[in-house]
């Protein structure tokens, strides 16, 4: 199919591209990488009356590191925060993640923030996002304000920013000591949608012993989710703690659909199994941090 007819903007600042969503109203769509859109535009799923495309909006494309996280502009391409050693060594879940987002053609021109703004519950990055407990900075007209990941999602593909607005940025926090990370997904094809994914982080004292564990999953919920799953193995060694025990609870408190691909029985699972799996090795990893 072919979209519907549709204006197109390509403005040279952000207060240009704000000033052009408030004059189109409801109907205007910010584009980025547009690997997300542009299908649902194909589709006719979306009909905007303008594409406000912000690629030529200056000082978006930056990575920023620092001590206490990592800040994504919002014309990174997936395949730049891949590749960014820095944002890996604060932050090593963005690599992780973003490794597994769809092929090298969407990576090279997918946005992490569009992706992030796009809200698709098989995101990787609104996983990340979640876990990490990040924030993303949204311009107005009126001025720019911080919006944490949990007031951002509000539904599948819809967040909490509603009127003329734009994404500026995402902000991963740093990993505190002692905490390692995994990712890890499980598809019908390499580069497909997830059939369920798992992030995950465990955090460690000097002895070696769980203080926390947490998760967030993919394709699974209709926002992202946090769980909490230390209770299943606080205070046991990383090396023998008993994985399979934080999978069995992490079972019981997810409640996916669902659909053609997965029944929902099959995706708990899977929630059970990778929940286990990636939970050990973040632990290992933890012990070297």
């Amino acid at each position: 199919m072919k979209p519907a007819p549709f204006g197109y903007a390509d403005p040279t600042s952000l207060g240009e591209a704000l000033s052009v969503l408030q004059s189109e109203g409801e109907g205007a769509k910010v584009m980025a990488g547009g690997q997300s859109l542009l299908p649902l535009l194909s589709m006719r799923l979306a009909s905007p009356t303008t594409l406000v495309d912000i690629n030529r909006v200056p000082d978006l494309d930056t990575v920023v590191v620092s001590d206490d996280g990592v800040r994504v502009g919002a014309l990174v391409r997936h395949v730049d925060l891949l590749h960014h050693a820095g944002a890996a060594a604060v932050q090593p879940l963005l690599a992780r993640a973003t490794a597994n987002v769809a092929h090298p053609a969407i990576r090279n021109r997918g946005t992490t923030v569009g992706s992030i703004a796009h809200a698709d519950p098989s995101g990787e990055m609104t996983s990340v996002l979640a876990l990490t407990g990040g924030s993303v900075t949204v311009a107005t007209p009126a001025g720019s304000s911080v919006v944490d990941w949990a007031d951002f999602f509000v539904g599948p593909l819809e967040t909490s920013v509603h009127g003329p607005a734009v994404v500026t940025d995402a902000f991963f926090p740093a990993l505190p000591a002692r905490t390692g990370t995994a990712f890890e997904e499980i598809s019908r094809r390499k580069g497909d949608y997830a059939v369920c994914g798992a992030g995950v982080t465990v955090t460690l004292d000097h002895d070696s012993r769980v203080t926390s564990a947490r998760a967030s999953y993919i394709s699974v919920g209709l926002v992202p989710e946090v769980h909490d799953l230390t209770e299943a193995v606080a205070g046991q060694s990383a090396d023998t703690a008993d994985w399979a025990a934080a999978g069995a609870l992490a079972r019981t408190l997810v409640d996916p659909d669902g659909d053609l691909h997965a029944s929902a029985d099959y995706r708990r699972l899977l929630v059970g199994v990778l929940t286990e799996r990636t939970l050990a090795r973040a632990a290992q990893e933890a012990q070297n941090r």
